[in-house]
Formats: structure tokens, C-alpha cells, sequence
């Protein structure tokens, strides 16, 4: 009956497809009873010892305030004895017209919610060449959106493309938020899912706990890099490695790179060559000044140097796309201004963005 539909029950959504499992969670397609509106069901096993800590309900619970157009909208949070039911907005993303939607055939890394797109779908859709304009929209929603988060003092902790969920429109959504904070709540979805070192800071790599929003700009600055050459910058597979491939590229740290690292013990016990810093221009040779600038400060080494979101969104990189991006309101997608149009992507296969005449017009379509 209708009175027993209601926010924080199980009965409120029906399930209607199953588009992921893991070790601890497995992610439904469903709709909402209340609004008819199609959701995101991720069901969190819990572990049998201890119900949710109430630690865990109160950091989701904290994610439940964010509401930003560039954030996965978390709508509603179930707890029962045995599982801990997080309702996400769905996203009707650019697999739909790709022919890719719910779970793809082989794909390994299966990120969360499997919805129709995340950013590594993207750039292997295109090719791996995005349009450099493309790259500014997708990196102004990115920051607009964890500028929101920190400001809230919410961390995300686990940047990377497959957490980056993009929809037909080419709005650009975080995904995964701040559930890493929740330590009590099991983080490694998905059986098959290697948790990945590429986007991690070397503070972290080398056992700092101190975590602050520098260690997402970090992952902003990879994340830029892998857009704008369409190969990932340091995608190293254990931590040695990982702190090898960063100071083959950014140089070798010093005092005065990164002041106390000469009495790290971690840094000393590898014993790293010693390496000059290679000019960024040379590796990612379609960014212009600006954006070789803004990954720069992205990529310092002393977390405290790092640019932070909202530094970054003033960054003269973004001068191109005008005024107004900086006058939206949180609620509001930047593709509400009639100046923010993606390209077409070079080297793009039968991308959304091409099929014009589809209801309603998209900011993305060409003629």
C-alpha cells in the first residue's frame, strides 16, 4: 500500500536488472515506486559480525547533502540488518546509443554504478583522441564538482575515469564519493576489480595518512593528462613501480621539490635513481600553455602546493569557455549556456554526438 512506500524502505524500488556484482555489493537497475523514476540500487553486503557501524550511515548520510550537477545525486540510503542499500540517480549515458548499455561483454574493470558511461568508455569510444575543447568541458565539470565536495570538507579519495560517469548531454558526474571515507564500509565492489595505483599521490604511495584535498588533485592532474593524450599517465602495477614511472617523468624529489622527503624511510629504502624532470610539453604535446600550467600545479609533489579546486576553476586555461561557467548555480549544468557545446571527437566511432533528430536537441549534436 501506498503508506508503506516511503523514503529508507526496501519496497520503495523495484528491481529490474542486474548490472554488476562483486565481493561485497552488487548493483541493480531500478525504479522508484514514489516517482517512477529509474535508479542506481548499489545493495552493500555487510559483514555478518556487526550490522552498519553508524559510523558508515553517517558519512553516506553526509553524501545524501551534496546535490551538485556534477555529482551523482545520492537519493536515498536503506540500512536492514544485512545490507546497506545506496539509491544513486540513474544515469542515461552515452552507452544507451552506442549500443552498449547495462553490463559490456568482457569488460573486466567493471566500475560502479554500471550505467551507460564512464570516462574510460568514453576515450575508448573516441579512440583515445578527445577534442582538446571536449577535454577543458569534461575538466571544468570535474573540478566544479570536487570544489563543491571540498568546500563541504568531503574528500573523494578514489579519482579515476571509470568513477567519472558521463551522460548523453556530456554533463559529467563524480561518482563513488566519499564512500572511501566510510572505512567501516566495504570499498572493493567488485571481485575482478584491482584497486588501481594510477591515480594516487606519491605522498600516499609513500604511507602519508595525512589526507587532505590535495590527494584528489593529484588524480585531476592524471586524469587531464590521460584525456588529453588518451593513455594514462603513470600506470604503474605496484607501488615501487608506480613512484618509478612518477620521477622518471616529474624528476627525481629533493629538498627543495619536496621539502623532508630526504628523511622519508620508505623514499630512502627504494633507493630511487635519480632523475631530471622532462618538460610536460614534450609528453603532452596538444595542450597549450595554459594547460600545461594547470597540470603543472596540478602535479607538485608537496600536497600543500598543489592548486586546489577552486584556484583551478580561475585558471586562465578555462578563459575560453567564457564568463558565465563561473556564475552557475550548483544545481545547474554547464551545458544550461548556449555557448558550451562539445565537438565532435576526432577520433571518435559513431559517437552519441553525431546522431542528430533524436528527441529533444542536444547540446553535443551536429548538424
Amino acid at each position: 500500500s501506498q503508506s508503506d512506500i516511503g523514503f529508507g524502505k526496501l519496497e520503495t524500488y523495484v528491481k529490474l536488472d542486474k548490472l554488476g556484482e562483486g565481493t561485497y555489493a552488487t548493483v541493480f537497475k531500478g525504479r522508484s515506486k514514489l516517482t517512477e523514476n529509474l535508479v542506481a540500487l548499489k545493495e552493500i553486503r555487510l559483514e555478518h559480525e556487526e550490522g552498519a557501524p553508524c559510523t558508515a550511515i553517517r558519512e553516506v548520510s553526509l553524501l545524501k547533502n551534496l546535490k551538485h550537477a556534477n555529482i551523482v545525486t545520492l537519493h536515498d540510503i536503506i540500512h536492514t540488518e544485512r545490507s546497506l542499500t545506496l539509491v544513486f540517480e540513474y544515469l542515461v549515458g552515452l552507452g544507451a546509443s552506442l549500443g552498449a548499455g547495462g553490463t559490456r561483454e568482457g569488460q573486466t574493470d567493471a566500475s560502479f554504478p554500471l550505467q551507460d558511461n564512464d570516462l574510460k568508455q568514453y576515450l575508448e569510444n573516441c579512440g583515445n583522441l578527445m577534442s582538446v575543447h571536449n577535454v577543458k568541458i569534461f575538466m571544468f565539470q570535474l573540478l566544479r564538482g570536487l570544489a563543491y565536495c571540498h568546500g563541504r570538507k568531503i574528500l573523494h579519495r578514489d579519482l579515476k575515469p571509470q568513477n567519472l560517469l558521463i551522460n548523453e548531454r556530456g554533463e559529467l558526474k563524480l561518482a563513488d564519493f566519499g564512500l572511501a571515507r566510510a572505512k567501516s564500509v566495504p570499498t572493493k565492489t567488485y571481485s575482478n576489480e584491482v584497486v588501481t595505483l594510477w591515480y594516487r599521490p606519491p605522498d600516499v604511495l609513500l604511507g602519508s595518512t595525512e589526507y587532505s584535498t590535495p590527494i584528489d588533485m593529484w588524480g585531476v592532474g592524471c586524469i587531464h593528462y590521460e584525456m588529453v593524450t588518451g593513455r594514462p599517465m603513470f600506470p604503474g602495477s605496484t607501488v615501487k613501480e608506480e613512484l618509478h614511472l612518477i620521477f622518471r617523468l616529474l624528476g627525481t624529489p629533493t629538498e627543495d621539490t619536496w621539502p623532508g622527503i630526504t628523511s622519508n624511510e620508505e623514499f630512502k629504502a627504494y633507493n630511487f635513481t635519480q632523475y631530471r624532470a622532462q618538460p610536460l610539453i614534450n609528453h603532452a604535446p596538444r595542450l597549450d600553455l595554459e594547460g600545461i600550467d594547470l597540470l603543472t600545479n596540478l602535479l607538485l609533489y608537496r600536497a600543500k602546493g598543489r592548486i586546489s579546486a577552486e584556484a583551478a576553476l580561475q585558471h586562465p586555461y578555462f578563459k575560453s569557455l567564457g564568463e558565465r561557467v563561473h556564475l552557475l548555480p550548483d544545481n545547474a549544468s554547464i551545458f544550461s549556456l548556449k555557448e558550451i557545446q562539445l565537438q565532435k571527437d576526432p577520433g571518435h566511432r559513431g559517437s552519441a554526438f553525431q546522431h542528430s533528430g533524436r528527441a529533444g536537441q542536444e547540446p553535443g549534436s551536429l548538424p
